[in-house]
C-alpha cells in the first residue's frame, strides 16, 4: 500500500517519525503501542509497524499506511509478549516503501534487535564505511538492496558485534552517531531508549502500573494512561528488563531541543521541557500581537495548527476570534490521486470558506510558518474570492529560511520562498494586504527556554550539530553552493 498526499507541494513541515515503547508483563503491549502509535500519528503518515516479543522471539508487523489502516485485531492478536515498540514514518531518508518502514530488524550473536529511529543523522558516509570495515563490503551490500535509511545503519552496527551484548554493542555505537536521534529498540527481553546529546528530537519516560512507557510525545503516554516520569535526557540509555530500569549516560548533554516542535510539530496537548505547547503557541500570538498590530475586524487561524496562535493574537489585540474557515477532517492521504481539475483546486479539498463570516470584513489570517508559500497565496485568494475585505496574515515563526537536517523534511534552500525574498517580497507574492512575523526573540521567549538550549536553525542557519563536508546535506549550508536537497 503507498499513500498520496492529495497535493504535493501543499503540505506544511513534516516531522520524520514517531515513536513508541513497552515493557509491560501481563499487558496486551501491541495494542498499547498501537494506541501509542495513534496519538503519534500526525508525527508521519506514510508507514507504521509494531515489533513484539514473547521473551523467545521477536515478531514485526509493518506496512505502508496509516496507524488505522495497518493495524486490525487480528494483526495485532498475532503480536503477543511483554516488551513492544512501535513507529509512524514520514520519509526524509529512504525511499517511501515497504523495505524502509520500521521497526528494523537485525540478528544479533544473542538474538535479534528491532529498532525505530526518530530524527535524522548527518554522518551517514561515515556510518556505511565504518559497516563495511567492521563487518565486511557483504554487509553495506545487503544494506544497498533493501533498507536504505540510516535507521538501517544503526540496526547494522548494533546487530554485527558478535563479542558484545546489546547494551554493550550500543554504549559503543551511540558515540558515533551524529545529527539527531531519538531511539527505541529492544531484544527478546530488554526494552531500550537512547536519545542524542543534543535532545534535538524529543522523547519521555513513562510509568505503568506494570511496567514502562518510553514515547515521542507526553500525549502518547496519556492515551495508554501511562504517568509522566521524565524526559528521557540527552546522550543517555535506558534499559527497562525484568531486574527493572537502569540508565547509563554515554555523551555528556548539550541540550539544543527543536524550537519547532513548539512552533508545529507537537501535539497541541503535549509537554515539552516542562512548557505545555498549546500555551506556548498561544504566546506566540501574543507576542505576534505586539509586534505587528493591525486595525481588523477578525482573527481568524488555519485550522487546526494556527489556532492556539490565532487564540494568542486576538486575546492580546482585543480584534474578536472567529472560525472563518472549515477543514474537512477526513482529507489529507488518499490512496486515489487526484485528476487534474480536482488538483486545480488545491486548497479548497482542505479548507473551505465560511462566505457569511467572512463576507466585508477585515481579516487577520494566523498561521504558524509559511514554507513554500503555495498555501498561503491560494488561501488569500479564496478569502478574497470570499468576500473579505482586508487580509492580514500573521505568523507565529519567523521567515524559514534554512533547510532542517534533523529529521524535518523541509524544502531545499532553493524552494523555501523566504530564502530568496524579503517580508515585502514574501508578501506582494502570498497577495496579503499585510504579513508580520514573530520575532526569533518573541518565539524563543513564548517557548519557555532559553536561546542557548534550542535550534533554531531553520531560521538562522546556524546549526548545532556539524555537517561533515562530504556529506551531500553539506551543500546546503550557508555560504555553500545551492544543490536541493533530495529527502526521501
Amino acid at each position: 500500500m503507498l499513500t498520496h498526499d492529495l497535493f504535493p507541494g501543499e503540505k506544511g513541515p513534516q516531522d520524520a517519525c514517531g515513536v513508541f515503547g513497552v515493557w509491560a508483563p501481563g499487558e496486551e503491549v501491541a495494542k498499547l503501542t498501537y494506541f501509542g502509535l495513534y496519538a503519534l500519528q500526525h508525527r508521519g503518515q506514510e508507514s507504521a509497524g509494531i515489533a513484539t516479543s514473547n521473551g523467545r522471539q521477536i515478531l514485526v508487523y509493518k506496512d505502508m499506511g496509516l496507524v488505522s489502516q495497518v493495524f486490525d485485531e487480528a494483526a495485532l492478536g498475532s503480536l503477543q509478549g511483554h516488551v513492544g515498540i512501535g513507529h509512524t514514518r514520514y520519509s526524509t531518508t529512504g525511499a517511501s516503501r515497504w523495505e524502509n518502514a520500521q521497526p528494523t530488524l537485525g540478528a544479533t550473536a544473542g538474538g535479534t534487535v528491532a529498532l525505530a529511529h526518530n530524527g535524522n543523522l548527518t554522518n551517514t558516509h561515515e556510518l556505511r564505511d565504518l559497516v563495511e570495515e567492521l563487518y565486511g563490503r557483504a554487509a553495506r551490500g545487503e544494506l544497498a538492496r533493501g533498507n536504505t535509511t540510516d535507521t538501517a545503519l544503526v540496526t547494522a552496527l548494533f546487530a554485527g558485534d558478535p563479542d558484545h551484548t546489546l547494551e554493550a554493542t550500543a554504549l559503543e555505537v551511540l558515540p558515533r552517531l551524529r545529527g539527531a536521534f531519538s531511539l527505541v529498540f529492544m531484544d527478546e527481553q530488554t526494552l531500550y531508549a537512547a536519545r542524542d546529546p543534543h535532545g534535538i528530537r524529543p522523547l519521555v519516560l513513562g510509568r505503568l502500573e506494570r511496567g514502562w512507557v518510553v514515547a515521542s510525545e507526553t500525549a502518547a503516554l496519556d492515551i495508554v494512561g501511562a504517568s509522566v516520569v521524565r524526559e528521557v535526557e540527552p546522550g543517555e540509555l535506558i534499559a527497562v528488563d525484568a531486574e527493572g530500569l537502569r540508565a547509563t549516560r554515554f555523551a555528556e548533554p548539550t541540550p539544543t531541543g527543536c524550537v519547532f516542535e513548539y512552533v508545529y510539530l507537537a501535539r497541541p496537548d503535549t509537554t515539552i521541557a516542562g512548557r505545555a505547547v498549546h500555551e506556548a503557541r498561544v504566546e506566540m500570538g501574543r507576542r505576534l500581537a505586539a509586534e505587528h498590530p493591525v486595525e481588523a475586524d477578525l482573527v481568524i487561524p488555519t485550522p487546526e495548527s494556527g489556532t492556539p496562535a490565532a487564540i494568542g493574537y486576538a486575546e492580546a489585540s482585543g480584534i474578536p476570534y472567529g472560525q472563518g474557515l472549515v477543514k474537512n477532517a477526513y482529507v489529507g492521504r488518499t490512496f486515489i490521486q487526484p485528476s487534474q481539475t480536482i488538483r486545480q483546486l488545491g486548497i479548497r479539498l482542505k479548507l473551505n470558506p465560511l462566505r457569511d463570516v467572512i463576507r466585508g470584513k477585515r481579516l487577520v489570517v494566523v498561521d504558524d510558518s509559511i514554507v513554500r508559500g503555495n498555501t498561503q497565496r491560494a488561501l488569500v485568494r479564496m478569502l478574497r474570492e470570499a468576500g473579505a475585505a482586508e487580509v492580514h496574515v500573521r505568523i507565529s515563526s519567523p521567515p524559514v529560511r534554512w533547510p532542517c537536517f534533523y529529521g524535518i523534511d523541509f524544502a531545499s534552500r532553493a524552494e523555501l520562498i523566504a530564502s530568496g525574498l524579503g517580508v515585502e517580497e514574501v508578501r506582494a507574492s502570498i497577495g496579503a494586504d499585510s504579513l508580520g512575523y514573530v520575532s526569533l526573540d518573541g518565539m524563543i521567549a513564548a517557548s519557555g527556554q532559553s536561546a542557548d538550549r534550542l535550534c533554531t536553525a531553520c531560521f538562522t542557519g546556524s546549526y548545532p550539530v556539524q555537517i561533515p563536508v562530504d556529506e551531500p546535506l553539506a551543500r546546503q549550508l550557508p555560504g555553500q553552493e545551492e544543490l536541493p536537497l533530495v529527502a526521501g
